[in-house]
């Protein structure tokens, strides 16, 4: 759910405040999502129990840092741009479209299983504003860019221990984190992990 914020009184040159206010609400969009994300790599961190144990609880602390640092440089552009950017808890639960983290404390693969889930719908919106931002402003554009290829190397970290040899993933077709979890768990049990 994109909120388009107030029409801000000034923008950056180029750009029209109506242009700077649907950045804006993309930008908000975007800076919900990772602040979440951010949440809940921490959460994941703090609750991952079982095999492998310390190497994804380590695993998640740069991805965390990392993620903290595009919440911080998205919130920037809309101060850049002249749009007051929300980062309250409250705008997070009232402007996201999508649920909670639904897991506690669980197994490694569990939480793997569904941080997949995670990772997939953040990169799917972030690809799409990226599209949406290529003819309006191409600096924000590149932001995000970058913002890409750093979560899609996490993801692909995070999906390492969700692959078997032959290159599928236990999470495949799973459409919910329960479901993604659940599928980890017994992907992880077949192979004997």
């Amino acid at each position: 759910m994109t909120t388009t914020p107030a029409r801000p009184r000034f923008t950056i040159p180029g750009l029209t405040p109506e242009q700077g206010a649907e950045v804006g609400g993309i930008l908000q969009d975007r800076l919900n999502a990772l602040n979440d994300l951010a949440l809940t790599l921490k959460h994941i961190h703090w609750n991952v129990v079982g095999q492998n144990f310390i190497a994804v609880h380590e695993m998640l602390d740069p991805q965390i840092e990392a993620v903290r640092g595009m919440v911080d440089d998205t919130a920037e552009r809309m101060a850049t741009m002249g749009i007051s950017p929300q980062g309250t808890p409250g705008a997070i639960v009232e402007q996201r479209s999508w649920d909670d983290y639904s897991l506690g404390r669980a197994t490694t693969q569990e939480h793997l299983g569904a941080l997949d889930l995670v990772y997939t719908g953040v990169i799917e919106s972030h690809r799409a504003a990226q599209e949406t931002t290529s003819d309006i402003d191409p600096v924000t554009e590149d932001m995000i860019i970058g913002q890409l290829r750093d979560l899609e190397l996490f993801h692909w970290f995070v999906r390492a221990h969700l692959e078997n040899i032959a290159g599928e993933l236990s999470t495949s077709g799973a459409s919910h984190e329960r479901e993604a979890a659940d599928s980890a768990a017994v992907g992880d049990e077949l192979e004997g992990r």
